[in-house]
Order: C-alpha cells, then structure tokens, then sequence
C-alpha cells in the first residue's frame, strides 16, 4: 500500500520506518527538509496514486486544522485523512464534516507507544465509517504491536481521540500513584534502596506494568532524581477527560486529582514531579527541565 504520511516528528518519524518495514510504501513530508522524503505538501499530494490515503501526525490545534484546511485544496473524492495526533474528538466531528463536503473521508486514530514504538509496535485506536477504516486497516496492521491485540476500531468519528483522551486519563493517575510511593519511600528512613523495591516490584506483585518498567530504568539513570527539576507538564489530554467527565458526571476523582497535581508542580520543585518528568522522557521522549 502506498501512504502519504505528514509529520515527521518523534513519533511520526519511527512510524514512517515501522511502516516501510513492513513493505508499504511512505512518502513523508515535515517542514525540516532534512527529513522530508518531498518538498510540500502539494508535492507530496502529487506523487501518491488515488485513492490516496494521507496520515497527518503534526501537534492539535492549529497546526492539525492547517494542514487538513490544506490537503482539503489538494485532495480528490475518494481520498482518505487520518488524523493520528492528539486531536480533541470534538475536532474530528468538525474535520469529517468539512472534509466529507468534498467526498473525502476521515479517520481519527489515537495513537500510543511513545519514541518505543517502532520496536514494539503501537496501541491504535480509531474512529470512522467501516469503509474508510478498511482502506486503512493494512497501515493499522502494519504498525500494531504483534499479535491479537493493540488496535481497536473504536466507533464512529471522534471514538478513537475519545478513547485515547481516556487512555491518557488512565495514564496520569497511574504516573502520579508510582511517583507518590517512590517520594514516600524515598523520605523515610528504614528503607534504604527505594530503586531496588521498586525493581522487585517488576515481578510478581499485583502493580507491576510497563509504566514501572519504566520507573527502574528512570532510577537506574538518576537513582534519586537529583539532576530533575520537579516539574510536569500537561498536554492537555488530562484536561479534556477532566471536562468530559463533568459534562457525562462521570466522578474520575484519580484523575483529576493527578491533573491537579502537575498545576501543584508549577508552583514549587515537587519530588514526586521528578518521578512524573522522569516516566514521561522514558515512554515518550518529552522534555524535561534540569536543575542548574
């Protein structure tokens, strides 16, 4: 399958790779031309053969509505977008709309595996009409994780952003659950070795995920998070299943505290924000800001 894929990012740049190993063909365009396979994306547009499917991987918001306003000029009826940045569900709804005028279809995909996604594959979790997915499904195959599971067609437009924004929600209360513990091990005395009680946790116990995986090979660089500044940042996924919630009154009072507690991490140099900082830069390469 032939695939026009737009970002070229962290994530985009690994997926372009995981794709082209499982020999489809990717035609990448980003605005580093270091890293661009075309020069814009009209080029780009210009060399895919129709019925084109084009991936668009650039950061919510403006920049997403940009380039779909823009691959709207250039594409034909029957051509597919997905969408498979961190976009509001409520984005989709819009982009199907404004996109469907023009016969072109949509679809919303939810994408999770961080900067370890070309290796172990991505959770993939998409919304759109049957017939738009399965001109998609063989570059869904192709950068799942091996096996029965890890990608879902989640429901109709919208569903896989929403089910991502939840994924997200899930995955802050998590962060913030370790890094409550760690701080509390870390303050008392009689435990000596807080890494190594968080490395035997990996086997056995009822708490062990990817996530503290994670949290070892964090400690293992930086044993007590000395060179972290305690501070998190939101990308806004936390907020946006806050606010749904309150308007399904849905009680996530996890959730919500944990979002609270990266606001809490603006206002002073938080231990347990190291941890946060740290599990981020593990799984998806986000920035961190060291002490000076």
């Amino acid at each position: 399958m032939e695939l026009g894929l737009v970002g070229l990012g962290k994530m985009g740049g690994n997926m372009r790779e995981r794709i082209r190993r499982a020999g489809h063909t990717v035609l990448g365009y980003d605005r580093n031309p270091d890293v661009s396979d075309v020069h814009s994306l009209e080029e780009l547009v210009g060399k895919l053969k129709g019925p084109r499917v084009v991936w668009v991987m650039v950061p919510a918001g403006a920049a997403t509505q940009s380039t779909i306003d823009e691959l709207a000029a250039l594409l034909s009826p029957g051509d597919i977008v997905v969408d498979g940045g961190n976009s509001r569900w409520t984005d989709d709804e819009k982009h199907a709309v404004e996109l469907g005028i023009k016969g072109i279809g949509f679809v919303d995909c939810g994408v999770s595996g961080g900067v370890w996604g070309l290796e172990n594959g991505y959770a993939l979790m998409y919304g759109g009409d049957a017939d738009h997915v399965a001109k998609v499904q063989p570059i869904f195959d192709a950068l799942k994780p091996e096996g029965d599971f890890g990608s879902v067609h989640a429901g109709k437009v919208g569903a896989g952003h929403f089910a991502k924004m939840v994924h997200n929600g899930i995955e802050y209360a998590m962060m913030q659950a370790y890094a409550e513990g760690w701080e509390l091990l870390e303050k008392v005395d009689s435990v000596t070795d807080v890494r190594e009680v968080f490395r035997s946790w990996q086997e056995g116990t009822v708490i062990r995920s990817w996530l503290l995986d994670l949290a070892v090979n964090a400690l293992d660089d930086d044993e007590h998070l000395d060179e972290l500044r305690g501070f998190a940042a939101d990308s806004g996924e936390g907020r946006w299943t806050v606010e749904a919630a309150i308007d399904n009154a849905v009680p996530l009072p996890a959730i919500t505290a944990s979002l609270f507690a990266r606001f809490a991490s603006r206002q002073d140099d938080s231990p347990q924000m190291k941890m946060i900082a740290a599990l981020r830069n593990q799984f998806g390469g986000h920035a961190v800001e060291n002490k000076k």
